[in-house]
């Protein structure tokens, strides 16, 4: 029985090593993935129109009456 468990140890032990090299090209292509979703997204806001609507509600936000 003892030994069973330890053959099934050994097992679960080598498959989960087989996977650490996958860690650096997954963490890599999550930062390229994330830069170009905030560049996508800085380009957005500081367009004429969206930076026009922007400026505007902090205006009314500021001059609301409390």
């Amino acid at each position: 029985m003892r030994e069973k468990a330890g053959k099934l140890w050994k097992s679960v032990r080598e498959r989960w090593r087989a996977d650490t090299g996958m860690v650096t090209s997954e963490y890599a292509m999550g930062i390229i993935a994330a830069v170009g979703f905030a560049l996508l997204l800085y380009e957005v806001v500081t367009s004429g129109q969206v930076k026009a609507e922007l400026q505007a509600i902090v205006k009314r936000a500021l001059s609301a009456r409390m």
